[in-house]
């Protein structure tokens, strides 16, 4: 898929997902959708994609496969530069801190997540790049 595609489809999920609070757009190829908002490295502004997530514990499981780029999705090196994120589930909206999850971390969570969506398995064949699992730890604010 060309990545004018990608940003369009989630543009328009993005879009649903927030005037419904997540009515439409919360599932997706049977799976729990959320919107993950990170700061842009670039521009200084605000970047919000739609994610699967696996709950852990408190907080989120997320992928930075990006089909099977050869390259990181622009959200991971957001993160990766400003750890501070929003995550919102439905009409919640959550502040967190995203971090990469460590080998120990990604080789208990690699499997879930396949288990979850089958499609990251074959992403990873198509790249030599490791692909991220992120965990998005809450924060209490203020």
């Amino acid at each position: 898929m060309r990545d004018e595609l990608v940003r369009r489809r989630s543009r328009i999920h993005r879009a649903l997902y927030r005037m419904t609070g997540g009515i439409v757009g919360r599932r997706l190829v049977d799976n729990d959708m959320l919107l993950l908002t990170t700061i842009g490295r670039h521009s200084g502004q605000p970047h919000t994609v739609p994610l699967l997530y696996l709950r852990n514990g408190e907080g989120w499981v997320v992928i930075a496969s990006y089909g099977g780029r050869d390259r990181h999705p622009a959200w991971y090196l957001n993160l990766v530069d400003a750890p501070s994120v929003e995550v919102q589930i439905s009409r919640q909206h959550s502040h967190a801190r995203a971090r990469t999850a460590n080998d120990e971390e990604r080789a208990h969570w690699w499997p879930l997540v396949v288990e979850a969506y089958g499609d990251y398995a074959v992403y990873q064949t198509r790249t030599d790049r490791v692909i991220p699992v992120v965990l998005l730890e809450p924060m209490s604010v203020g």
